[in-house]
């Protein structure tokens, strides 16, 4: 992958926009796709209950954290 601001970064915070963890999964990174997806569908879920309504504001955090991070990535080395 090139480096940051190339067409692979901007495809991968585009899929994140879908589903969270989605553009780290495309770049390869799979400990931090699961922790993104993880994280950001049980905060929507607990949403849901609605018995934990303010869930919905860590989730979105984890949700914008994932596609900044996409946009964001250098790769290795």
């Amino acid at each position: 992958m090139a480096g940051q601001g190339s067409g692979g970064n901007v495809i991968a915070a585009l899929c994140n926009i879908f589903i969270p963890g989605l553009g780290q999964l495309v770049q390869g990174r799979i400990l931090a796709a699961l922790m993104f997806f993880v994280v950001t569908a049980v905060c929507y879920a607990l949403t849901a209950t609605v018995i934990l309504f303010f869930m919905w504001i860590i989730g979105a955090i984890f949700h914008l954290w994932a596609i900044i991070d996409a946009a964001k990535y250098r790769g290795g080395a």
